[in-house]
């Protein structure tokens, strides 16, 4: 399996997982039901700053490959909002619009204008 299928497969994961267990904890209760509950414990605030850093920090990158101010001002509110799923959808994106035979670490790099 070449590199960019094994990156679609696991991220085409990601997004999957993060549909269904985003899904099913909302069908059980809402989000701001149980702010209270998870807001006194330091763990949940804790892992709540560490997954916005990464999100910020992945961020950076999407800003950095972006050109145009608008692609990136939707893809921070994206981000931010919807977090691993959003992540997921942008890589995706990338690898699908890679020219056939280029690397998958093309990606990596900033985009043309």
């Amino acid at each position: 399996m070449n590199q960019r299928r094994l990156l679609q497969l696991l991220f085409g994961t990601i997004l999957v997982a993060m549909l269904v267990v985003t899904v099913r904890a909302s069908l059980q209760q809402s989000l701001w039901d149980a702010w209270p509950g998870f807001a006194e414990n330091p763990w949940s605030i804790a892992t709540l700053w560490d997954a916005y850093f990464g999100f910020l920090t992945f961020f950076v990158w999407v800003a950095w490959r972006e050109r145009v101010n608008v692609s990136r001002a939707a893809w921070f509110i994206l981000i931010m909002l919807l977090g691993n799923i959003a992540m997921s959808v942008y890589v995706l994106i990338q690898l699908q619009r890679l020219a056939p035979g280029e690397p998958a670490s093309a990606i990596l790099g900033r985009r043309a204008a």
